[in-house]
C-alpha cells in the first residue's frame, strides 16, 4: 500500500512538472508575462495558499532556517534558472536536462560525501545520460546557428540545486507539506519585495486569462501540489524510485510541446530523450552511495 501511494504521488508530480516546462516556455516566448512575473505568481500564491500550514503549527527556529536553505535550493532561484533555460533552449531540452542531471549530480554528491564509489553499472548509466544530453544539445542548434551556453548553464545549475535539495531533504525532520510551505514562504519574502521594488512586473500588459492560468498552474499546482507530491514520493519510495519516475518528464513534455509549442524534435533528439529516460530509470533503480545518507523512511 505504501508503494502504491508513493507511485501515485510520484505520478502526480511527473504530470505537473511535464506540463510546467511547456506552459512556462509558452509564456516566456509567446505571451506578455516575464520570467519575473511567473516567479512572483508562483511563490506569492503558494505562500498564501500554504500559510495555514506554518502558522497553525509552532515550528522551531531550526525548521525555519532549514526551510530558508530549501528555498535557496528549490525555490525562486531554481524557478528563475529553469525559466531562463526554457527561454533560451526548448521544452524538450530543458525537461530532459534538469530531471536527468539531478540524479547524476546527486549520485556524485553522495560519492564525495561517503567516499564510496558507485557500482560500475551505475557509472555506465550516468555516462549514458551524459551522452544522451550531449546528443540532445547537438540535435537542436540555436536560432543563430549555434547553441546558447547561457541557457544550458542555467539548466545545469538548476539540476545541481535540485540534487542538493533532494539529498538534504531525505534526512530532514520536516514533513512534505511543511517543506513546501517554507519554500514558498521564504521565496515570497525574499523575491516579491525585489520584484515590486525594482518594478519588474509586466502584469498590466498580460490578459486576465493568462494571469489566472499562470496563477493556478504556477501558484497552486507547482508550488503546492507538485512540491508536496514530490516530497511525499521521496518519503514513501526513496529518492532513487522518485528519480526513476522523473525520467518520464522529458517524454511527456516533448509530446506536449509538439501541439502546444510546435516543437517537433528531430530523430536524433527523440533517440537522445529515450537514452536519457532509460539511463535515469536504471541509475535510480540501483543502490547508490547517496542512500547511505538516508535516515529511516519518513511517513509524514
Amino acid at each position: 500500500m505504501r508503494w502504491v501511494r508513493g507511485l501515485t504521488f510520484a505520478a502526480i508530480s511527473v504530470l505537473i512538472f511535464s506540463g510546467w516546462f511547456v506552459a512556462t516556455r509558452f509564456t516566456v516566448t509567446h505571451q506578455q508575462l516575464s520570467i519575473w512575473d511567473l516567479t512572483a505568481l508562483r511563490f506569492g500564491a503558494g505562500a498564501v495558499l500554504l500559510a495555514p500550514v506554518l502558522f497553525k503549527q509552532r515550528l522551531p527556529a531550526k525548521a525555519w532556517l532549514e526551510g530558508l536553505l530549501y528555498a535557496v535550493l528549490w525555490g525562486a532561484p531554481f524557478t528563475l534558472l529553469v525559466a531562463t533555460g526554457l527561454k533560451l533552449t526548448t521544452a524538450a531540452q530543458a525537461s530532459s536536462m534538469v530531471p536527468a542531471l539531478m540524479p547524476v549530480l546527486a549520485g556524485l554528491l553522495g560519492w564525495l560525501a561517503t567516499k564510496q564509489r558507485p557500482a560500475g553499472s551505475t557509472i555506465w548509466c550516468y555516462l549514458a545520460i551524459l551522452f544522451g544530453l550531449i546528443a540532445l544539445v547537438i540535435s537542436r542548434p540555436g536560432v543563430d546557428g549555434g547553441n546558447d551556453p547561457l541557457g544550458y548553464g542555467a539548466l545545469v545549475l538548476a539540476a545541481l540545486t535540485w540534487a542538493v535539495y533532494s539529498v538534504r531533504f531525505r534526512s530532514s525532520r520536516l514533513s512534505a507539506l511543511q517543506s513546501a510551505a517554507l519554500i514558498c514562504f521564504w521565496s515570497a519574502v525574499i523575491f516579491v519585495p525585489v520584484y515590486v521594488g525594482w518594478n519588474l512586473s509586466r502584469l498590466s500588459q498580460a490578459s486576465p486569462q493568462e494571469i489566472v492560468f499562470q496563477l493556478v498552474y504556477q501558484g497552486v499546482l507547482m508550488s503546492g501540489v507538485a512540491l508536496f507530491a514530490y516530497n511525499r514520493a521521496i518519503a514513501l519510495l526513496g529518492a532513487g524510485a522518485a528519480a526513476a519516475m522523473m525520467a518520464l518528464v522529458p517524454v511527456l513534455a516533448t509530446l506536449l510541446a509538439v501541439p502546444v509549442l510546435g516543437e517537433t524534435p528531430s530523430l536524433l533528439g527523440v533517440a537522445a530523450i529515450a537514452v536519457i529516460a532509460i539511463g535515469v530509470a536504471f541509475a535510480a533503480r540501483r543502490p547508490r552511495p547517496v542512500l547511505v545518507l538516508e535516515t529511516a523512511s519518513k511517513a509524514h
